[in-house]
């Protein structure tokens, strides 16, 4: 999934799209027939919309897993800095390894930032020196271990 910040992306969505938008941020399952009750229109429109909200990209309907119940026990953040030609390259490369869970292209010191999930300590060591550094275009690396998930939220 690659999307442009910044990009105006057709944000016209009416109060009633709004509205179905945020009770499914707020609880996926809702039923249609829940939120058609709230808005004081039928169920159909409800399921019509949102329809058309996933087919036109601005609901994706996922599975929020808990990584630590999987068996993640090391998350980390990875600031990657490239020699600049590359970067779009390095990005797309760094994107498809599977211990890649969130990636974006950044300003600033650095030019991408990833989120990893490893096994363990040993795991996220593997995967710096084995996989990610031997990427060309990656000028240096630092690493920044969560300690603590003090606030996650999904829209």
């Amino acid at each position: 999934m690659e999307i442009e910040i910044g990009i105006d992306q057709n944000p016209s969505l009416d109060a009633i799209d709004q509205h179905i938008v945020e009770s499914l941020r707020q609880d996926g399952r809702m039923a249609f027939a829940q939120i058609a009750e709230q808005l004081s229109v039928s169920p159909g429109m409800i399921r019509q919309r949102y329809n058309r909200l996933v087919e036109q990209g601005y609901l994706k309907v996922v599975a929020v897993t808990d990584p630590i119940r999987r068996g993640v026990k090391t998350m980390a953040l990875v600031a990657i800095h490239t020699d600049g030609v590359h970067m779009l390259e390095v990005a797309d490369k760094v994107s498809k390894l599977e211990e890649v869970v969130y990636l974006v292209v950044v300003s600033g010191r650095y030019d991408i930032i990833a989120e990893v999930f490893c096994r363990d300590h040993a795991d996220l060591l593997k995967f710096i020196t084995e996989k990610l550094y031997t990427i060309e275009g990656i000028r240096d690396t630092e690493t920044f271990m969560h300690l603590k998930i003090v606030k996650e939220i999904y829209f």
